[in-house]
């Protein structure tokens, strides 16, 4: 068992597990076995703002285009809503994030990227701060009306 982390990768982390199954603790190869530790926890941080992301423009894109609206965009809705709550109570710890401002500015940053993108409205119509709640974001029955602040979207932005 000589594989490097640099070499493979996989065939080095299948020995490390081996080394530590039998007891060979002083073969491993701390360093990188805490910085793959560390990097699990950030993928999983970067998979919840992923699926954060899409919700939010789905949303954004529901209460710009309601002509656009379908069940293709529902479903992707409810899909995302279904991954992150499935990522939560696999993963606990992950809730913070939700109630962390600036995660949730990082989130909204993508999203509206990604919707003007989508429906070739400009980036600096787009709200600068996300109008919708944690709970809201997260109800199965929430699907944003054409209005942001007792103004129709096109209006408030």
């Amino acid at each position: 068992m000589q594989t490097t982390y640099e070499t493979d990768v996989i065939a080095w982390a299948n020995e490390q597990a081996a080394l530590l199954r039998s007891g060979k603790l002083s073969a491993l190869d701390v360093e990188h076995i805490a910085q793959e530790i560390e990097d699990v926890g950030k993928s999983e941080q970067r998979e919840l703002a992923s699926r954060m992301t899409v919700l939010l423009a789905h949303l954004l894109k529901w209460q710009v285009q309601p002509s656009h609206r379908g069940s293709s965009w529902q479903a992707t809705i409810s899909a995302q809503r279904g991954s992150i709550e499935r990522r939560i109570k696999r993963t606990p710890s992950l809730k913070n994030s939700l109630s962390d401002t600036d995660w949730m500015m990082d989130a909204w940053g993508d999203a509206i990227a990604q919707a003007s993108r989508e429906t070739e409205l400009d980036l600096s119509t787009m709200p600068k701060e996300c109008p919708w709640s944690c709970a809201q974001l997260m109800a199965d029955d929430f699907f944003p009306d054409v209005w942001i602040e007792n103004k129709p979207l096109s209006q408030s932005i």
